[in-house]
């Protein structure tokens, strides 16, 4: 059984016996073709459907799926993911950051985020000069820059907190 959420909004629970599709607990007619690994041909109710796993996310249950040219945006949810939301462990994964400290010391080269900024994890912080290297520091989870403590041209010593977070 999964929990799916289209583009952010509509949700729907989707489950798959040996031979029938349930979506809401609703057995689903249709005809579908698996046409390459990304690829699918779709029949219901005498409409046809291509669909098109444009991008999947295994790690985050993450998917875009393109259907006669128009891209969705699916979440999916699994059983397990579901226990954790209802025992309220889900919290747990998401790191908790409050600061950046400098990874070795250097010359801070470029500084990309200003106070204020609200950042992705991944997302580029600023660039570190060490021994030579241009280093790109980036973002270790979803956050809101609090305030910078630094600026291009500060030198910086390992350890020393250069960004805070909200």
């Amino acid at each position: 059984m999964y929990q799916l959420k289209v583009n952010g909004s509509l949700s729907y629970k989707v489950e798959k016996n040996a031979d029938q599709l349930l979506i809401n607990d609703k057995g689903i007619d249709a005809d579908i073709q698996q046409l390459n690994s990304c690829a699918y041909h779709i029949i219901h109710k005498h409409k046809s459907y291509n669909a098109e796993v444009v991008d999947f996310d295994r790690e985050t249950k993450t998917a875009e799926i393109k259907v006669n040219g128009t891209i969705y945006t699916i979440a999916a949810k699994d059983q397990f993911d579901i226990l954790l939301d209802q025992l309220g462990l889900n919290a747990l994964n998401t790191a908790k950051v409050s600061e950046i400290k400098a990874p070795m010391p250097g010359l801070v080269l470029k500084l990309l985020v200003s106070e204020g900024t609200e950042v992705k994890k991944g997302d580029n912080l600023f660039i570190l000069e060490a021994m030579k290297m241009e280093n790109i520091i980036k973002s270790p989870a979803d956050v809101t820059v609090k305030k910078v403590q630094i600026k291009p041209g500060d030198k910086v010593e390992k350890g020393q907190v250069l960004l805070i977070f909200q």
